[in-house]
């Protein structure tokens, strides 16, 4: 595709800003924009908005969000944010007293505290210990998998504040070979780089839309994988998880069927304008692919490290196959450096003493070199 022409077309206010932080929150494109005032103007006019179309847009957002990571409809579940993955998958499955759960220190808050409250029910959160570059410990998690009492494996997809995109192949076949289950925070990598559960199964995988994906606040998705989906019961009832529930003329029936899908573990009425914009930002995705936007990341990145390697700043993030769309730097003064670009127009993020970059699609390599001017 043209991107400089869907840049133009699809953000506007991109004309006077340079945007290099997707890692926090990802712009809306037009169209997806165009849609969820669409449904926000049809709010005052409710007529107009029928149960067959809600019900659409629902089945759209699991048929979506299931091809982009190489999954089947029935494992998705429509959410609202990543954190609802990762609690489901804490508080339904069957733990029992003095099971291990594992993840690695530095992980984002939202992937530790679903398994640190554990310790309620007797279930030891154990935080493993990161390499000196501040990175998940890939070997020592695949030696603690040797320990039967650890029945759970939780990490990052990329590491939020350095930019580490873990090495899912492996960890999955440690998983399968250990019996060990495998809950996968995707949120700082899809949109960003591809993923495909079939080729590389998970059990859990959860992911808010609003960063790589472009999508709104309050729009994501889970996928459980079809053969667990008997052992992780619902966290908590929707009155929308069982059989039946789609006929509104008979609603107190109340069947005892829960739906034999990850519908189950959806909750009751959710934001249908933000799930709607959040199909049409899949949609855009799809179109451009995976491996055009990775393309696109991977040369708007260039002029950073060549500047690091310059001025011999240290790149705090990866290079190389541990590498993702997050380039993270650390300049004597990061602080000050921060406001330097904030004041020229330039968004990125500080996070942990570095900055943070995160190209998406939309950035040229134009951009990024007159960045590497204000930073020079």
């Amino acid at each position: 595709m043209d991107l400089p022409s869907l840049r133009r077309q699809e953000f506007p206010g991109l004309a006077s800003r340079i945007y290099l932080n997707s890692a926090s929150v990802g712009p809306l494109p037009l169209r997806s924009l165009r849609e969820l005032e669409r449904w926000n103007d049809r709010r005052g006019r409710p007529w107009e908005i029928s149960d067959a179309e809600q019900f659409e847009t629902m089945a759209t957002a699991r048929e979506r969000s299931a091809a982009l990571i190489g999954a089947s409809p029935d494992e998705m579940a429509v959410t609202t944010n990543t954190s609802f993955g990762l609690s489901l998958a804490a508080a339904g499955l069957p733990f029992e007293r003095g099971d291990v759960v594992l993840f690695s220190a530095r992980e984002f808050p939202a992937n530790a505290y679903p398994w640190l409250a554990l310790k309620e029910r007797g279930v030891l959160a154990e935080v493993a210990p990161a390499t000196p570059e501040g990175w998940p410990d890939e070997d020592y998690l695949v030696e603690r998998l040797q320990d039967p009492r650890v029945k759970l494996l939780a990490v990052s997809l990329v590491q939020f504040s350095n930019g580490y995109a873990v090495d899912l192949a492996r960890l999955s076949a440690a998983t399968r070979a250990s019996g060990t289950l495998l809950v996968v925070d995707a949120i700082q990598g899809l949109g960003a780089m591809p993923v495909d559960v079939g080729a590389t199964p998970v059990d859990v995988l959860s992911c808010g839309g609003q960063k790589w994906l472009m999508s709104p606040w309050g729009s994501g998705f889970t996928y459980v994988r079809r053969e667990i989906q008997q052992r992780l019961r619902p966290a908590m009832i929707g009155w929308l998880a069982y059989e039946g529930t789609e006929d509104f003329t008979r609603l107190t029936r109340y069947a005892d069927q829960l739906h034999p899908d990850a519908r189950k573990y959806e909750l009751g009425t959710l934001p249908y304008q933000d799930i709607a914009a959040m199909n049409v930002s899949l949609e855009l995705v799809a179109q451009i692919s995976l491996p055009a936007i990775t393309a696109q990341i991977a040369k708007c990145q260039v002029p950073l490290l060549d500047w690091a390697a310059r001025k011999n700043v240290r790149v705090t993030s990866p290079v190389g196959p541990r590498s993702s769309a997050i380039v993270c730097i650390a300049p004597p003064d990061a602080e000050a450096m921060y406001r330097k670009l904030a004041d020229a127009g330039v968004t990125c993020s500080l996070r942990e003493g570095s900055l943070r970059f995160a190209p998406h699609w939309f950035n040229t390599v134009e951009e990024v070199e007159e960045v590497v001017e204000i930073l020079g």
